[in-house]
């Protein structure tokens, strides 16, 4: 078994439960760990027999682009989305960051991180 991870990936996006928050949106940081068998991508060296971060990075960039009120849903659907398109994977977690979140206070992020196993 083995780990690939996709640290960082910035964005910006209108999540939230306020008006304003879909209206001017924030910024966010979502980074995802995936559990599969690299073994033989390992002795091959073949994209198809691993699984491609590229398009980790591209489920979660679509994901992101779809407004929903709680980040919980949105992480969610990215871990859905992984365990239907990515055969390979066994078992993934999203973190997802809403940085410099509007809840009255000098706080730098809120992350919500969910785990899900095939």
């Amino acid at each position: 078994m083995g780990i690939i991870q996709v640290n960082n990936i910035k964005l910006y996006a209108f999540h939230g439960c306020l008006d304003e928050e879909a209206k001017i949106g924030s910024e966010y940081r979502v980074d995802v760990e995936v559990k599969a068998d690299l073994k033989k991508s390992a002795k091959t060296d073949k994209l198809a027999d691993t699984v491609d971060y590229v398009h980790l990075n591209h489920i979660v960039k679509e994901e992101m682009a779809i407004r929903s009120q709680l980040l919980e849903e949105v992480a969610q659907r990215i871990l859905n989305r992984f365990l239907k398109e990515l055969r390979k994977i066994k078992s993934a977690k999203v973190s997802v960051s809403k940085i410099n979140p509007p809840i009255g206070g000098n706080v730098d992020e809120v992350v919500i991180i969910l785990t899900k196993k095939r």
